[in-house]
C-alpha cells in the first residue's frame, strides 16, 4: 500500500511542478508580449554616406557627417527663393516647420517680416551654395562640433546669391554656425529626428583673398569679392 501512496505523491508533485512551470511560462509570455507591444515600430538608423569600408553603428548614434548633411540640406532649402522671395520664404518656413525648433521658427518668421518691410524680398530670387573646398570632407572637425549626444554646432561656409530679374544684386560669402538638436517626436513629418535651433552665433562674412596678379603687375586693390551678410 505504501508503494501506491508513494506513487500517488510522486504524481501529485509532478503535477504541481508542471503547474508551476506553466505559470512561469505564462508570466514570461506576458512580459514578452508587453515588450513586443511597447517596442517602437520603426527605428531611424543613421548610415554614413561612404560604405566602401563598412561601418558599425549603435542605433541611437548620429554620426557627424549625417548631422552636417542634414543641416546643409534643410538650411539650403529654407533659404532658396526660386521665383519670388516674398512668397517663397514664408512657404519654405511653413513646409519645413517640422525641421525647426519653435524658437527658431519664430526667429525666422521675424527675419521674414524684417526683410519684407525693407523691400528685400519682392521679386527676389535667392540660393545658397557650398563654397568649393570648404565642405565637410575638407575639415570634418571644424564643420561639426559635438556638444552632447543630442546637440551639435554645425559650421557652413556658403555663397549666397540674390537676383532681381536677370540682374545679380547681392553675392555674399557667409559662415553660418547653426545649432542642431535631436528631437524625435514626429517621424512622419521629420524622419531625420533632428531639428535646427538657428544660430549659435551671428553669421560672419568670409573675406576672400584677391586673385593672384600677373607677373610684374600689382594686384588690384578692389579685387576682393564684396557682399552684404544676408
Amino acid at each position: 500500500m505504501s508503494r501506491f501512496k508513494n506513487e500517488v505523491a510522486h504524481l501529485q508533485a509532478h503535477v504541481k511542478a508542471l503547474r508551476l512551470a506553466g505559470a512561469a511560462l505564462f508570466v514570461v509570455a506576458l512580459l514578452l508580449g508587453f515588450g513586443w507591444w511597447s517596442a517602437p515600430k520603426s527605428l531611424t538608423i543613421h548610415v554614413p554616406p561612404d560604405l566602401r569600408s563598412g561601418s558599425t553603428r549603435k542605433w541611437w548614434d548620429v554620426p557627424p557627417e549625417s548631422v552636417y548633411a542634414f543641416t546643409f540640406y534643410i538650411w539650403q532649402q529654407a533659404q532658396r527663393w526660386p521665383t519670388n522671395g516674398e512668397q517663397d520664404y514664408p512657404r519654405n518656413l511653413h513646409g519645413l516647420s517640422a525641421y525647426f525648433t519653435p524658437s527658431c521658427r519664430a526667429f525666422l518668421q521675424q527675419d521674414y517680416e524684417f526683410r519684407r518691410s525693407n523691400g528685400e524680398l519682392r521679386q527676389r530670387v535667392r540660393g545658397i551654395y557650398e563654397i568649393p573646398g570648404r565642405g565637410y570632407g575638407d575639415d570634418p572637425a571644424a564643420r561639426v562640433r559635438t556638444v552632447s549626444a543630442n546637440d551639435w554646432i554645425v559650421t557652413l561656409d556658403v555663397s549666397a546669391d540674390e537676383y532681381l530679374g536677370a540682374e545679380q544684386v547681392k553675392r555674399a560669402l557667409v559662415r553660418y554656425a547653426l545649432k542642431v538638436v535631436r528631437i524625435d517626436i514626429d517621424p512622419e513629418r521629420n524622419p531625420f529626428g533632428l531639428v535646427l535651433d538657428c544660430y549659435a552665433r551671428a553669421p560672419e562674412r568670409i573675406e576672400t583673398p584677391p586673385p593672384p596678379a600677373p607677373a610684374g603687375k600689382p594686384a588690384s586693390p578692389g579685387a576682393n569679392l564684396q557682399g552684404d551678410t544676408p
